[in-house]
């Protein structure tokens, strides 16, 4: 069965980094581009970043520039580098192949406040 499991998150004042990371199992993930979506209390989840097969990466406007999304298919893991965080970013994170998506798994909280 097709898993993830992110972690990383935590506390962090503004204008603060943290790394995310995602580990995938359950398909062959080279194969696959990789995504990080979040959602925060009340809100829809929304996507925040894209990474394709060969690496090439695209940002929700309100991220790029301050969010990195790399993958490295030797460990089946997917990393969310983010910098300059905003209060705005608090979320829970969660990461998913794009396309077929499969169950979401349990997040990792990201709280920015100071």
């Amino acid at each position: 069965q097709v898993q993830f499991v992110e972690s990383g998150g935590g506390l962090v004042q503004p204008g603060g980094s943290l790394r995310l990371s995602c580990a995938a199992s359950g398909f062959t993930f080279s194969s696959h581009a990789m995504s990080w979506y979040r959602q925060a209390p009340g809100k829809e989840r929304e996507l925040v970043a894209r990474i394709s097969r060969s690496g090439s990466a695209t940002y929700a406007d309100s991220v790029k520039g301050r969010f990195t999304i790399s993958r490295d298919n030797a460990k089946n893991t997917l990393y969310l580098e983010m910098l300059s965080l905003k209060p705005e970013d608090t979320a829970v994170y969660y990461c998913n192949r794009f396309g077929p998506f499969a169950t979401w798994g349990q997040g990792t909280q990201v709280t920015v406040s100071s």
